[in-house]
């Protein structure tokens, strides 16, 4: 029997992957999460053979979930389903310790093929995200720079930005205007939207 934890934000996404999951004479759902913070400790709790995590969820996303997670629980693999099929959110997920990736609008017998595939011990990951992901590359912005602009994000002046981040206003105008031309943006806004478009952020 495969051991399920799902966790989505979204109670009938998270509801309807349970049932479809629960048809399945080889898979049991053994916990429902709604948040990213709740993944480690329900874990630790349930010891789950693999879990199923969305990317985007309050409190903690997915990805940073799935890397807590291999460390709080080794024996249990990590499969991304989620609906946004992002190149960046790929190579993310592969670096956080993922065993697969799938997007929510695969057909269900895709779905329940992957969690058997990657208990199994294989990788699994959406073909045409693959072959998108290697088109695109990897994110060409440092870490300092995606801090800068996941703290920019909330639209905060650079002296906002240069606070909490215990930089000073010129190192910050200096990494958003890297980040900007790294993205081809041509504001600091839209330097956000294209690496969260991307999946870098």
């Amino acid at each position: 029997m495969i051991r399920v934890l799902i966790a989505d934000d979204q109670a009938l996404v998270r509801g309807a992957m349970a049932a479809l999951l629960g048809l399945e004479v080889d898979i049991e759902v053994v916990a429902e999460v709604g948040t990213g913070t709740d993944v480690v400790p329900t874990a630790r709790a349930v010891q789950p053979d693999v879990a199923l995590l969305d990317v985007q969820m309050p409190g903690m996303d997915g990805l940073a979930a799935a890397a807590e997670l291999r460390d709080a629980v080794p024996t249990c693999r990590v499969l991304i389903c989620t609906t946004f099929g992002r190149p960046g959110y790929l190579s993310r997920a592969m670096a956080a310790g993922a065993a697969g990736f799938v997007v929510k609008d695969a057909p269900p017998e895709q779905l329940v093929e992957a969690v058997r595939r990657v208990h199994s011990g294989l990788r699994v990951v959406d073909p045409a995200l693959a072959a998108e992901s290697l088109a695109s590359g990897a994110s060409p912005l440092t870490d300092r720079e995606l801090e800068v602009l996941r703290t920019a994000r909330d639209g905060g002046t650079v002296a906002d930005v240069a606070k909490v981040l215990h930089l000073s206003e010129g190192t910050v105008r200096n990494h958003l205007s890297s980040a900007i031309g790294k993205t081809g943006a041509r504001t600091r806004a839209e330097a956000v939207r294209l690496a969260e478009t991307r999946g870098w952020l």
